[in-house]
């Protein structure tokens, strides 16, 4: 997300310690590896979240190299949070972690400073942590340092998971990172869905008043969403009365919890008010020659949910530094739909997060809307492993039609058809 030397769009660029973009659009044939960089930080931001070491770094190694099982796995992100530029980084051998490191990077300009660095080997316990000076010379902070190494941490843990309630002022810029990781960045996989939609809907007026304007915008014929609100017993009928007694047990006894109920294409979100269980799912009014129609989120088509499902992310990129990677962002919806969706975002200069995309959706490959250093391409080596670069690296000039380029695979990154057109699909429709 650094810039490069453009003077075009200059809104794209937000100032800081260190400027960087706002928009990224990654493109690449099928199996060219754009989807395998979103999975990647997806699995390292449950690693940390969770603490639990995610099963893609036992079983998914590159299997275009027979010793990989028993190589080094490395992921590496640096980010700002609250002004300040981090470098995190994990090395995972055979289960186990034998190298974290925690930066407060230089940014190049000057030394980084170590905030700690966990070492092991994967071969036999050489467990070691050794924390900054702040640290060390608390000691309170200096105490917990010793319980996380000898009595607490896992081998298969991340230190940075442990963080999460620490109080002493000094673990602040540990803290700072595990909430950029776990709470300003945020994975969209093709098949997920956002959480407490419902509720949000009912509860942030300001947040309803943003979708109910979005999908009018687009012409989707809802007139407004509401929630229905529906008590347990009604919601769940006479079949399936013990998981309704079963939810309103957990709820009495966890009453501040919302209990999300999924179907394949609606949320329901169960939740206690004033003692009594209701369940609350979204409803849409649509506007008829009789007045109205009431829809349920399953009634509506694939596209009008996939444009729900978004409205949370434009939202909080919007309003917030927060950073959103959404892997197949055209799926589902109309390709003049999303490139609108898009150009509102790059047009808008009072934005505050980060973008990043995946798509082979041409249409959005239009310099009005996404400068060449946010433009990026994803393409196998003769290895087989995935190598990316910028738009930017071919020197086009702002007028060029860079879409017309792409499909005429002057950029590379498109899929080779070479062998599709000399297929005789007639021998298989003659075989007996």
């Amino acid at each position: 997300m650094l810039p490069g030397r453009f003077n075009r769009m200059s809104h794209h660029v937000y100032d800081g310690e260190v400027g960087l973009l706002k928009l990224n659009a990654m493109y690449g044939a099928n199996g060219a590896g754009k989807s395998n960089l979103i999975r990647a930080l997806n699995s390292l931001r449950h690693f940390v979240e969770t603490g639990n070491l995610p099963i893609e770094f036992y079983s998914q190694t590159f299997k275009f190299d027979k010793d990989s099982q028993k190589n080094d796995v490395y992921l590496g992100v640096e980010f700002i949070n609250d002004n300040v530029p981090y470098y995190y980084g994990v090395t995972i051998n055979q289960g186990v972690v034998i190298e974290e490191e925690l930066q407060i990077s230089g940014m190049g300009k000057k030394d980084d400073y170590t905030l700690f660095i966990r070492t092991d080997s994967s071969e036999e316990k050489k467990l070691n942590i050794v924390f900054s000076r702040e640290v060390t010379e608390d000691s309170e902070a200096s105490v917990f340092s010793l319980f996380l190494k000898n009595e607490v941490l896992k081998r298969n843990q991340p230190v940075l998971f442990h963080m999460a309630s620490r109080r002493n002022a000094v673990f602040k810029p540990f803290k700072s990172a595990l909430h950029w990781i776990v709470r300003n960045l945020e994975i969209v996989m093709p098949n997920a869905r956002p959480n407490g939609l419902t509720l949000l809907l009912e509860s942030d007026p300001q947040f309803s008043r943003f979708a109910m304007d979005v999908m009018a915008a687009f012409d989707t014929g809802i007139k407004s969403v509401e929630v229905d609100t529906i008590p347990i017993e009604e919601f769940f009928g006479e079949d399936d009365k013990q998981q309704a007694q079963r939810i309103t047990a957990e709820l009495h006894a966890n009453p501040d919890k919302a209990f999300p109920f999924r179907t394949p294409l609606e949320e329901v979100m169960v939740v206690l008010e004033d003692g009594k269980v209701f369940a609350k799912r979204l409803c849409f009014l649509h506007k008829t020659d009789d007045g109205e129609a009431r829809f349920s989120a399953s009634e509506e088509s694939d596209g009008t949910r996939r444009l729900l499902d978004y409205i949370p992310a434009f939202y909080a990129i919007i309003k917030y530094d927060k950073v959103y990677l959404v892997d197949e962002i055209e799926r589902s919806i109309h390709p003049l739909l999303i490139k609108e969706l898009i150009r509102k975002f790059s047009q808008n200069e009072q934005t505050k997060g980060q973008l990043i995309f995946s798509t082979h959706e041409s249409n959005l490959l239009d310099q009005e809307i996404l400068r060449p250093d946010e433009i990026w391409f994803a393409e196998k080596n003769k290895e087989g492993a995935t190598e990316l670069y910028s738009l930017s690296e071919f020197k086009e000039h702002h007028t060029i039609d860079i879409r017309k380029g792409y499909l005429n695979g002057r950029y590379g990154a498109i899929p080779f058809l070479g062998n599709l057109r000399d297929l005789n699909w007639n021998e298989h429709a003659e075989a007996n």
